[in-house]
């Protein structure tokens, strides 16, 4: 029975060109199987009660996954949310798997996935992924470590549990914008149309708020034919909360049952919760997250879309700044890039620019005055050099602006606190520096490419990418799958579940190599003080303390 549903690598699969109906149903065959070969696994507990669960999860980790599903959205009812999804084998194996619909959908039909007939995919050897395939989180180990976490690899399925004739799916982009926005919503559409038959796409216009507002607008290949060489989204979006019971009653009323959700952590939470909604009144929709941030701080996975060309766009910023540096008697060009809690996108602009003198970001807390200090390093830089080159992202160095304690308790409508403006706080203040201090001379000019950043269509890497996201997605719906984000993890495209995605931010580990050499690329002091770095587990953030002022303890 396996071999039906999903044979072995070294079996062969049925012949593409099966002029069998793709659509015929297969009631005779349980529709939980295929989900896992079970006789490989000496424990499985995916049931959704709490005892059952053998993965010993962290308290901090499971108060995470119930506050993840509990964000300002409100909703008729408030289930349980149940235990995450795992598989234990051999070897210390754990496979953290995703939601199925027939976990609470008994007796679901079972279909043909109609790739087997499709001219395109008669070449490939193997196309379907086996059932048993996964993929590793952590990929360096000992000879002796166990094999560890594991994500369900991602790829069309050999059979499906929906026909493509009753498939009406839904797209909404929320959050700000990002490169490869509108590239991910065309090939979301041109896979469901091109590679199932899917003729019924819809867009939610303006985020959440538009499954409700009823506004929708239709989608085919011919309408988004072209929308990747734009930037922003041809959906419109927005931040903020939304009611989720009103959505739930939305996608019912339509006869949705394909919702794909593209934006950040907070989108990803809302999806989430919304997917608990529609497992609670027991509906046959599969929900599928696409994860965008530019600041490429969504865990799990090896980067999001968007962030290879805001790195690459950040380029031509930094280099402006290094022509107008070069250009006057010490000259300092001061750029601000992106990244409020996450520093990625200037440390990798940074070392790719190889101009840049100092770069600044919120995992790395640096200090003004006072002996290796900023300033003090700067105006070494400007009597070696003559001029040079500042990088600062967004958030770092927010505990030194004077106003940092009032705007700590002020949140955007998406819930993320609002930052002052360091960058020109901290100009300011070389300037005051130099001039009154030091009686310097300086010339220093500042750039602010974040808008022009997020508008632009994404470049070849990412739209690569945010195709294999959109497939993915979509053959995980059709699989019957829901509840998951897609994402990359260690160069395989996978099934994420939600809970895994919004538990915690990924940020740079200023102890880690990647840090250290941005460091010794642009020679700047690491402004650790006291030095004392503590490592829990083999890498952990440096304990920095800051006075008011913003000097070093002299503890």
């Amino acid at each position: 029975m396996d071999s039906l549903l999903a044979p072995s690598s070294t079996s062969s699969f049925p012949s593409l060109n099966n002029n069998s109906n793709s659509r015929i149903k297969h009631n005779s065959l349980p529709s939980s199987l295929g989900f896992f070969n079970l006789r490989k696994f000496s424990t499985v507990s995916f049931g959704y009660s709490r005892r059952s669960c053998r993965l010993r999860l962290s308290s901090s980790r499971r108060s995470k996954i119930k506050s993840s599903t509990s964000p300002t959205m409100s909703s008729s009812a408030s289930p349980e949310i149940p235990q995450p999804k795992i598989v234990n084998g051999p070897g210390g194996y754990v496979l953290e798997d995703v939601p199925h619909l027939s976990d609470y959908i008994p007796d679901l039909p079972v279909y043909s996935n109609p790739l087997q007939d499709n001219p395109a995919y008669s070449v490939v050897k193997q196309y379907f992924v086996h059932v048993d395939d996964t993929v590793p989180q952590k990929i360096v180990v000992h000879k002796n470590s166990p094999r560890g976490v594991h994500f369900r690899r991602a790829g069309p399925r050999q059979k499906i549990y929906f026909d493509s004739d009753d498939v009406h799916a839904c797209i909404v982009t929320c959050g700000g914008l990002c490169p490869g926005l509108n590239t991910v919503i065309r090939e979301i559409v041109c896979g469901l149309f091109h590679m199932y038959g899917v003729k019924k796409v819809s867009g939610i216009d303006v985020r959440y708020r538009g499954f409700y507002a009823k506004n929708t607008v239709h989608l085919d290949p011919k309408v988004v034919n072209d929308i990747h060489k734009r930037g922003g989204t041809i959906l419109g979006t927005s931040r903020g909360g939304h009611d989720t019971s009103k959505i739930v009653d939305s996608i019912q009323d339509r006869g949705i049952n394909q919702v794909y959700i593209i934006g950040g952590d907070g989108t990803q939470r809302g999806a989430s919760v919304i997917f608990e909604e529609i497992r609670r009144r027991g509906l046959k929709v599969s929900v599928a997250g696409i994860p965008k941030t530019i600041d490429n701080d969504i865990p799990v996975i090896d980067r999001s879309f968007g962030f290879d060309t805001a790195v690459e766009e950040a380029q031509r910023a930094i280099n402006a700044a290094h022509v107008e540096a070069e250009s006057f008697e010490n000259g300092i060009g001061l750029v601000k890039l992106m990244g409020r809690y996450s520093g990625f996108i200037a440390m990798y602009a940074t070392l790719a620019s190889r101009d840049v003198d100092c770069c600044l970001i919120p995992e790395s807390p640096f200090y003004l005055e006072g002996p290796g200090g900023l300033f003090e390093y700067i105006e070494r830089r400007l009597k070696e050099n003559g001029h040079m080159v500042l990088v600062i992202a967004e958030g770092a160095g927010q505990e030194l602006l004077s106003e940092s304690l009032q705007s700590m308790t002020q949140k955007d409508a998406s819930g993320n606190r609002l930052l002052q403006d360091v960058a020109l706080w901290i100009s300011q203040r070389i300037k005051d520096h130099f001039s009154k201090e030091r009686k310097m001379t300086i010339n220093l000019k500042y750039i602010d490419p974040t808008y022009m950043i997020r508008a632009i269509p994404s470049n070849a890497s990412d739209n690569v990418y945010c195709t294999l996201l959109a497939q993915s997605a979509v053959h995980g719906a059709m699989a019957g799958y829901t509840g998951f984000t897609s994402g990359l993890v260690n160069g395989r495209q996978t099934y994420i579940p939600f809970y895994r995605i919004t538990e915690t931010q990924n940020k740079v580990v200023i102890t880690d190599r990647m840090w250290a050499r941005l460091l010794s690329s642009t020679n700047q002091p690491s402004f650790l003080c006291p030095k004392e770095i503590l490592e829990d587990q083999g890498h952990e953030e440096s304990s920095n303390e800051l006075l008011d002022n913003g000097k070093c303890s002299p503890n």
